[in-house]
């Protein structure tokens, strides 16, 4: 019989699933039995962490097959996130995660060449980045098929959220353009916009995009000798100038809920 070891950190490197999603692993597992191979690297579980389990727990046979292509803990890494990548279940922000410990990853094996031959740096570069996809973020953005922009906001949030506001955009209560607005607040500000629930975040966030927008310049009043003509052409001035602001508002809000409704769809 194989031997199998699991290793925790490895186990948790990936969203665990839903009690939900477990519940419909173990009842398809129970009907069904377990048809996809678990993977292994020698004797290291690297894929079907659930599926051991639930197998473990109730007897049901499996399979195993090894993954000869790993040399390292970070190919385990990079495979696991380009696996869990290609599949629909998994959410914009799962996926902004992953594809930044992706940029990580490829980053650290980059600097590590440069590090290692500093004089045939630029000819292992050329090496690597032939080797491995660039790091630029659209680039790995597109690999996650999310947009520039949310992958953006995600490691904002990554960087600078408590972990009251990650738990709320992972459940789904708040989106991950509302998120990345809140998580500038200091922590206290943004503890209080979880606490008060889905109609708070959202009001919140709006106060957050509406203190950035710039000031309205005060208006400049005509010179104290203009002409009726003059007085006239100034104030039409002024209200082409406030018709600019607005549509420059109206623009940037169209721009929030074309991100927002983006970020709807792709959780559906």
């Amino acid at each position: 019989m194989t031997t199998i070891t699991v290793n925790e950190e490895l186990k948790a490197y990936i969203d665990p699933l839903t009690s939900d999603e477990y519940a419909a692993l173990e009842r398809s597992l129970l009907a069904e039995g377990c048809r996809d191979a678990l993977v292994l690297w020698g004797d290291l579980l690297i894929d079907g962490h659930n599926r051991y389990g639930i197998c473990q727990k109730h007897g049901i046979a499996f399979n195993t097959r090894q993954n000869e292509t790993f040399k390292s803990m970070d190919d385990v890494h990079l495979w696991m996130i380009d696996n869990h990548l290609g599949r629909r279940s998994v959410s914009d922000f799962q996926r902004g995660i992953l594809a930044l410990r992706k940029k990580e990853i490829l980053s650290a094996r980059v600097a590590q060449v440069k590090e290692a031959a500093p004089a045939e740096a630029d000819a292992e570069a050329s090496t690597a980045s032939a080797a491995e996809p660039p790091l630029k973020r659209d680039v790995i953005a597109k690999e996650a098929r999310i947009s520039s922009v949310t992958l953006g906001q995600i490691e904002k949030i990554q960087k600078t959220a408590t972990p009251e506001l990650v738990q709320a955009v992972k459940t789904g209560v708040v989106s991950i353009n509302a998120a990345a607005a809140i998580s500038s607040l200091p922590e206290e500000k943004q503890k209080e916009a979880v606490a008060g629930g889905k109609k708070e975040l959202r009001q919140v966030a709006r106060q957050v995009r509406e203190a950035k927008l710039p000031p309205k310049p005060e208006p400049v009043p005509p010179p104290d000798d203009a002409t009726p003509d003059q007085i006239t052409i100034h104030k039409l001035n002024l209200k082409i100038a406030e018709l600019n602001e607005e549509r420059d508002q109206l623009k940037k809000k169209v721009q929030h809920l074309t991100i927002a409704l983006a970020e709807a769809r792709g959780g559906q």
